[in-house]
C-alpha cells in the first residue's frame, strides 16, 4: 500500500535510529554501509565544512531530505544547505526537507546502494534542478560530477586521485579527491 507525504514525514520523526526515503509512494531504509563510506563522506563533509562560512551554509551528512516535484524523497549522503533555506522553523520538529534545488548534493558510491543511486537517485536529483551532483567512488579513487547548464542540461566530468576540484556552485571551495578517499 503507497505511504502518503504526511505519513512519510510522520514516520521520519518517529523512528529517529534509521533512514528512510520515500520512493515511488513506499518506503526505502537507508542500508548499512561499509567503512570506506563512511570514512570518504565524513572526510568529505569536513572538507566541505571548514571550507564554507556556517553563516551562508550548512553541510548536512546522511540527514538533509531532498522533495522532488513527485513528493518522492531522497536522503543525499552529503548536502550543502543555503542557511537562508533553514527558514524560522529551525529549531521546531520538522524533517530537514528541501524542495528548492541545492548548491550541491553527493552519494559516495557503496556496494549496497550503488545501483540505486546511479540509475534512480542521481536522475532524481536532475530532475529538481540541483546545481552540483557529485558521485563519489572511494573504492576507485574516481569522482563524477555533473553541474547544471544554463540551458538545464548538465555536463559530466571525471576526475582521479590527483585532482582538485573546483565546486563550481559555491564560493571558493576546493576539494582534493585523493584526500577525501584514504585508502
Amino acid at each position: 500500500m503507497p505511504v502518503s507525504e504526511a505519513t512519510y514525514k510522520a514516520i521520519v520523526l518517529e523512528e529517529s535510529d534509521d533512514t528512510w526515503e520515500l520512493v515511488c509512494g513506499h518506503l526505502r531504509k537507508k542500508p548499512p554501509m561499509t567503512q570506506a563510506h563512511g570514512d570518504a563522506a565524513m572526510e568529505l563533509s569536513y572538507s566541505l565544512r571548514s571550507q564554507l562560512d556556517p553563516a551562508m551554509y550548512r553541510v548536512r551528512n546522511n540527514h538533509a531530505r531532498t522533495r522532488l516535484p513527485s513528493g518522492e524523497y531522497y536522503v543525499p549522503d552529503i548536502a550543502v544547505i543555503p542557511a537562508s533555506l533553514a527558514g524560522p522553523e529551525r529549531g521546531q520538529r520538522l524533517i530537514d526537507g528541501y524542495s528548492e534545488a541545492l548548491p550541491l548534493v553527493i552519494e559516495v558510491w557503496s556496494p549496497s546502494t550503488g545501483e540505486y543511486d546511479v540509475s534512480t537517485k542521481l536522475p532524481g536529483y536532475m530532475a529538481r534542478g540541483d546545481l552540483e551532483i557529485w558521485l563519489l567512488q572511494p573504492e576507485t579513487v574516481k569522482l563524477t560530477v555533473w553541474r547544471l547548464q544554463s540551458d538545464g542540461s548538465y555536463t559530466e566530468h571525471h576526475y582521479g586521485a590527483a585532482d582538485t576540484v573546483e565546486v563550481s556552485s559555491l564560493p571558493v571551495v576546493r576539494i582534493h579527491v585523493g584526500s577525501v578517499c584514504r585508502l
